[in-house]
């Protein structure tokens, strides 16, 4: 293996979190997930190493076991991305984002969030809080379901045919009267989703809360990410409004500084 510039003597590390970054970069290869006796024959190491580091990384949830007993990368990575600057591809849009968030939140007094879709779903990787009386509370690492919030429906409308079939063939729960999960219906409504530019929740997940969503769009043309704004139901609607306008500014201005 070529040494990296600048590398510590190998005398100097420590071999167990080697092995931990191991297991991480091969959970990193298969997004589907790896399980002990996979990740046991890949690495070569014995099961109850694995096993032992398993542990260790899903009880600081840097991994988690699904309900098939595979292992995938944990959502606390997304939290320490959030607060990792780098300068080039996606990886940036945490650290590029906070600054327009914090801008927003403070304007429309709401909680103001950063998300993508992976595996599992919509997640949050960057979140800025409200000052409102009754602002929502958002965090990097809440999860929202796909068809069921004004994110997940705005990712959705922006993927291939193929990436939305495959969404839509999940299992669809209705949370409320207004969750929409007819697929046809569904359908139609992200087609006008992407014909305008910006998604709403009307109170699809809990009756109490409505968002708006509105596209991060990279320099290659494709969503990065979706910025959204929740605030609770019987918001005054001029201030609905405002907070739509103040969204899709938002998103309007961390498109152009991603691009630039």
């Amino acid at each position: 293996m070529t040494k990296t510039a600048g590398a510590p003597p190998t005398q100097h590390m420590i071999p167990i979190i080697d092995r931990m970054m191991d297991v991480l970069a091969e959970l990193e290869r298969y997004t589907g997930g790896r399980t002990i006796r996979e990740l046991t024959e890949s690495l070569s190491l014995p099961r109850t190493t694995v096993y032992r580091l398993l542990n260790s990384l899903q009880r600081h949830d840097l991994v988690r076991r699904d309900d098939e007993g595979a292992y995938h990368l944990g959502r606390r990575l997304l939290s320490l991305a959030a607060h990792t600057s780098t300068n080039f591809g996606d990886g940036a849009i945490p650290a590029l984002a906070q600054p327009y968030l914090d801008r927003r939140a403070a304007d429309v007094g709401e909680g103001v969030k950063l998300s993508v879709l992976d595996t599992d779903g919509v997640v949050v990787i960057a979140a800025a809080q409200g000052r409102r009386e009754y602002a929502l509370t958002v965090a990097v690492g809440q999860r929202m379901p796909v068809h069921a919030s004004a994110t997940g429906k705005l990712l959705l409308a922006y993927l291939g045919p193929d990436a939305v079939q495959y969404w839509l063939s999940r299992p669809m729960p209705a949370y409320t009267a207004k969750t929409v999960n007819d697929i046809k219906r569904l359908q139609s409504e992200l087609a006008t989703i992407k014909r305008r530019g910006w998604a709403e929740d009307k109170g699809e997940t809990a009756p109490s809360i409505l968002a708006y969503a509105t596209p991060i769009i990279a320099g290659d043309g494709r969503v990065a990410a979706a910025l959204s704004v929740p605030f609770l139901a019987g918001t005054p609607a001029s201030q609905m409004e405002r907070i739509k306008a103040a969204a899709i500014g938002a998103a309007r201005d961390l498109s152009a500084s991603i691009r630039d």
